[in-house]
């Protein structure tokens, strides 16, 4: 694969010097999707901007309470911190985020967006400056994924001038943080440098055991810009950028049975005390941009991923696998309770999830301004190869649990048993994509944007019969090649006062996974209608939409396992819609002596189900999809002494949630469903010199703790009541 790389990087650097080219960007500023909340309400489609002074408000470390305030976001949470964050948009599915276009700063940072779409990483949360959401057909700028939306996550900028800032917190379960810059500039330059520590010992206690349960995770950020003075005829500007994160968490698969998590949600069984996650993840991106006149600029970035992650996690006990022991000891198997509490004897497996991945491409793009028919067009042009791989080498090491002196259990190690197929295999993916937009002011109230997008990848899978990968498993090869065209339109039109209307509709995909021949990408068209309303400190938005799949696919994890058991490929579901409604509202409510009253509100309604049995019967018309709430609610309010002091409460609703597509059907469901919750987190600041601020928060103030999640083996908590204070420095 480096070779054809090579040769695929130097035809598109040759294209890139001889495409004309689009609509002038803003100097710089090139690494962002929407722009600020202004832009956002311009475009043809839903799509929403969360600032840094919206982040700052309540200091959150997970990325899925700042998602809340969002519409149309669906979170299934897993171990309460958001290390591997579960997002879907418009009911597209929210296992490990798959069926989003996931990036940072414009450029793709799943491991392996084509070849395994589940994103095992994400970036620290606590270093990201902002959030960009992206819905509708705008979506068809970016991708592979294009069904539901786009998430981008702006990463520090680099400061106009020599400054920094030192962020400094401690909270319960021994959290510690410490997030810190330093950048300057100056007319033809920048840098910036940046750190972000976290580290905890969890909120889970091991039962027998006396390890920790936490988390210790390092970011590391680096930053050059050089560029062409700004009055220049022809600008230049080059940004480079490396980031390098590390990760050891103590995570497990391995959940509770209901009876054992109405007594204590926070405990974990003895059996997975050696389970922890350890990562490393470099990525590097180079992006060159040419404004060649004030209406023509052309933009080159290339990027190179690697990721490495092995979990080390029990995978069965007694020869069950420990999904189907929790379900055999929630309907009453003495001998599985037994073995999950670390009661008796039995012989164990735990899996090395041994993978490395990478993902590298090159990206150019045109922008140019123009006038034709009286009417003003900016038009954009894109084109990207891109390349990804993911390799596994998973052996298993068995162990012994035995009972000791006092009744308390012990691990002894056994053997290992090396891998072959299915943990031992290389999946492969080569895409080339592009896309057209031409976004026409029609007249000063119309704008018509249209689009196309291509896209044209090949995805192959390879299992091996030994270690040394000299013999390929027979039968056992998979490969999927899939061209797809990929319209849409949008439009906006002002009212006036205010108010805009906006529609538009598209048809999106998502990729399937390497691992199964004739595996079709997911397809669907999608619709939008709807209002926004901005007059003053008044904004609000209510956005009406419905896809149509005509093919529905689930990708398989272990952490998302496919009709109970398939934790690899992906599996077609067949057809099935998503009707929802998505609604925001805020307001900034002026009070006496220069207090302000900030108040904003999100509802998302969603209806989906499969419309058509599937070929296999494993879905029938009228399922549910799984993870999918009714109703998710989020109200956030606040009071504020201009920039003296500020106080916010952020209340969460999520209705109950299948998890599986059968729930709905008729008999008890009651290990099929996840359990509605409310959340409500506060938080505060206090201005205690210029530039010197001292917070507080507390995530969970009433401990409500619910069953969020039953994927992939038992019930799992959210984060309970637990507090922190810090400092933060500017200088």
């Amino acid at each position: 694969m480096p070779t054809r790389f090579a040769r695929n990087l130097l035809a598109l650097a040759v294209i890139s010097v001889s495409v004309p080219a689009m609509a002038q960007e803003q100097r710089l500023n090139e690494l962002v999707i929407i722009g600020d909340e202004a832009s956002a309400s311009e475009l043809p489609g839903s799509a929403h901007v969360v600032s840094n002074e919206k982040l700052e408000e309540m200091k959150y470390t997970d990325v899925q309470r700042a998602l809340r305030q969002v519409p149309g976001i669906y979170i299934q949470e897993e171990e309460g911190y958001g290390l591997r964050p579960n997002i879907g948009i418009r009911g597209s599915g929210a296992g490990r985020s798959d069926k989003i276009t996931l990036m940072e700063d414009s450029v793709l940072m799943a491991p392996a967006p084509y070849a395994g779409p589940a994103a095992y990483y994400f970036p620290s949360f606590g270093r990201i400056h902002g959030i960009e959401v992206l819905k509708g057909p705008d979506l068809l700028r970016y991708g592979p994924a294009t069904v539901g939306g786009a998430l981008n996550l702006r990463s520090t900028p680099i400061p106009a001038k020599a400054s920094g800032q030192v962020t400094a917190e401690i909270g319960e379960d021994s959290s510690k943080r410490i997030h810190a810059w330093y950048g300057a500039s100056s007319e033809q330059a920048g840098w910036l440098i940046e750190t972000h520590q976290l580290e905890n010992d969890g909120f889970k206690d091991i039962r027998d055991s006396d390890r920790e349960s936490g988390v210790d995770k390092q970011d590391f950020v680096a930053k050059l810009r050089l560029n062409s003075p700004l009055s220049a005829e022809i600008y230049h500007q080059l940004d480079l950028k490396v980031d390098y994160s590390e990760e050891l968490s103590n995570e497990t698969y391995l959940g509770l049975t209901d009876e054992d998590f109405a007594n204590d949600p926070n405990q974990r069984y003895f059996s997975s005390e050696r389970d922890n996650m350890d990562t490393q993840r470099t990525g590097f991106m180079a992006r060159h941009l040419v404004e060649l006149n004030p209406d023509l600029t052309l933009t080159t970035t290339a990027y190179y991923n690697t990721f490495k992650r092995n979990w080390f996690k029990v995978d069965q006990m007694g020869g069950t696998s420990i999904a189907n022991l929790i379900e055999n000891a929630n309907n009453g198997d003495a001998t599985a309770i037994a073995q999950l509490r670390g009661e008796t004897a039995a012989d164990l497996t735990l899996k090395n999830n041994n993978r490395e991945y990478f993902s590298r491409g090159i990206d150019f793009k045109t922008d140019w301004s123009t006038n034709f028919a009286d009417m003003a067009h900016n038009v954009t042009f894109g084109l990207r190869y891109h390349e990804d791989e993911v390799d596994r080498f998973q052996p298993v090491d068995n162990f012994t649990q035995s009972i000791g002196s006092g009744g308390r259990p012990t691990l002894e190690f056994v053997s290992t048993t090396q891998p072959t197929g299915g943990n031992n295999r290389v999946e492969e993916a080569e895409a080339w994509s592009a896309f057209m937009a031409d976004r026409v002011a029609v007249t000063d109230r119309l704008e018509i944007t249209g689009l196309l997008r291509y896209e044209d990848f090949d995805t192959q899978a390879t299992r091996f019969a030994d270690v040394d990968r000299t013999t390929e498993q027979t039968g056992a090869g998979a490969r999927n090649s899939t061209t797809e065209l990929l319209p849409g339109i949008g439009a906006t039109y002002d009212l006036g006062r205010g108010v805009t209307l906006l529609g538009g509709v598209h048809r999106g995909l998502s990729p399937a996974g390497a691992s199964d021949t004739d595996v079709d990408p997911e397809i669907s068209v999608n619709y939008e209608i709807g209002a926004r309303l901005r007059r003053g400190a008044l904004y609000g938005e209510a956005i009406a939409f419905f896809s149509d799949f005509s093919n529905t696919v689930q990708n398989c994890s272990i952490a998302n396992p496919c009709d109970g058991s398939q934790t690899s490929g992906s599996v077609s579901k067949g057809e099935s819609r998503i009707a929802g409604l998505e609604t925001l509202v805020g307001y900034e409510i002026p009070l006496a002596a220069g207090l302000t009253l900030p108040v904003s509100a999100t509802w998302t309604y969603t209806d989906a189900e499969i419309t058509e049995d599937s070929d296999d019967g494993s879905v029938l018309n009228g399922d549910n999809l799984a993870y999918l709430p009714e109703h998710v609610f989020n109200v956030r309010a606040g009071v504020k002494n201009g920039n003296l002091w500020d106080v916010y409460l952020n209340v969460a609703y999520v209705e109950d949630m299948c998890i599986d597509n059968e729930c709905e059907r008729s008999g008890d469901n009651t290990f099929r469903k996840t359990e509605q919750y409310t959340v409500a987190d506060l938080s505060g600041s206090y201005r205690v010199a210029e530039g010197a601020r001292v917070f507080a928060r507390v995530d969970n103030l009433f401990d409500d703790q619910k069953i969020v999640a039953r994927s992939p083996a038992g019930a799992r908590p959210n984060l309970p009541r637990t507090a922190f204070v810090g400092m933060s420095v500017d200088f």
